[in-house]
């Protein structure tokens, strides 16, 4: 098999892999939505929202996962109860992560427009290519059009969450940030077909030079 599509089956693999992680990883919103839905106490739902982010990182750990990611969710779920026990505003529990989509809604086109699109630097992480796709022009405008899909899902989420938000209506703002991480784990398995389909049967030659820009590339049968 073609080095090039064994690493892209890696890749795509791993993105399977997110769209189930993504799942469990909404445990900790869940419980705090629901428990906040049926006893309106927000001491009682940031308890249970904690236990849960905690129960997801020792089952990623006894089954030797990696933990960064539920850690980070643990993190924001601990900022999002701090912030809202000491406003005393259950809808501030979502504000963290409210930050993170549009942290990445603003930095995401810059990058796009600089030729650094994310997913390509993700991707690249996960095979060991790093920033090596660069020099093929091709597949960095094929990076680019699968970012396209990604990023959508972040301006579609801060679209639907802010009015929420701002009206204070948690549990309708809980609703949504569940389904979140499952609708952008697909949002970038959606992305990551963009990029196949754009990509093609286009393959770069194996003696490209670290130096160049970009790299000639030849195509040929898959």
């Amino acid at each position: 098999m073609d080095p090039g599509a064994r690493r892209e089956d890696v890749t795509a693999t791993a993105v399977r892999r997110r769209l189930l992680r993504a799942v469990i990883d909404v445990a900790p919103v869940f419980g705090f939505t629901v428990s906040f839905a049926v006893t309106h106490r927000l001491a009682v739902a940031l308890a249970l929202a904690i236990a849960a982010g905690a129960a997801v990182c020792v089952h990623r750990l006894v089954r030797g996962e990696p933990i960064r990611r539920p850690l980070a969710a643990l993190g924001l779920v601990c900022v999002g109860g701090v912030l809202a026990a000491r406003t005393g505003q259950a809808a501030n529990f979502f504000l963290p992560s409210l930050v993170v989509h549009c942290v990445v809604s603003v930095v995401t086109p810059v990058l796009l427009v600089l030729g650094w699109p994310p997913m390509g630097l993700l991707v690249g992480a996960v095979t060991g290519e790093r920033t090596r796709w660069r020099r093929c022009q091709v597949r960095r405008r094929a990076f680019t059009k699968g970012n396209l899909v990604i990023l959508a899902g972040h301006l579609l989420m801060l679209a639907i969450q802010l009015p929420l938000f701002f009206s204070g209506r948690t549990v309708a703002l809980g609703s949504v940030d569940v389904l979140g991480p499952i609708a952008l784990a697909l949002a970038a398995l959606w992305g990551w077909r963009i990029y196949r389909r754009a990509v093609g049967t286009h393959r770069c030659t194996a003696h490209d030079r670290p130096s160049a820009e970009i790299s000639p590339c030849v195509e040929r049968a898959a």
